[in-house]
């Protein structure tokens, strides 16, 4: 039989210890998370992510990610600078396999993501 999995009150989801974000470009930038699910072979990922106010690169080569932003606020643009979005609570962003680019958090942010390869 399958089993369906149900997490409630994403919001208030314990994310576990705060640490630094290894692609930061602002010191003392920090990032917590905590898994909610993944697929068996480990390809699909499920989980919330908070960080505090700061840019990084970030990278989705190797998988896509969507993004439900449930607090805070950012600005997200493509490696080059181009299409800069801005985002905050209720948005969905899709980054698809294969995007680069950077995120600036302006407001502690918090989202939960959706790992998976061919997302987008």
């Amino acid at each position: 039989m399958i089993s369906l999995n149900i997490f409630a009150d994403l919001a208030h989801q314990p994310v576990g210890a705060f640490a630094a974000k290894p692609t930061t470009l602002t010191p003392g930038q920090q990032e917590a998370s905590a898994l909610l699910w993944a697929s068996a072979d480990g390809r699909v990922k499920v989980g919330v992510w908070e960080c505090t106010p700061g840019r990084f690169t970030a990278d989705r080569t190797a998988a896509g990610e969507h993004c439900h932003i449930l607090s805070g606020r950012a600005v997200v643009r493509n490696a080059d600078g181009s299409h800069a979005r801005d985002i905050g609570p209720g948005d969905l962003l899709v980054l698809p396999q294969g995007w680069t680019g950077e995120w600036e958090i302006l407001t502690h942010l918090r989202k939960l993501f959706l790992i998976t390869p061919d997302a987008g």
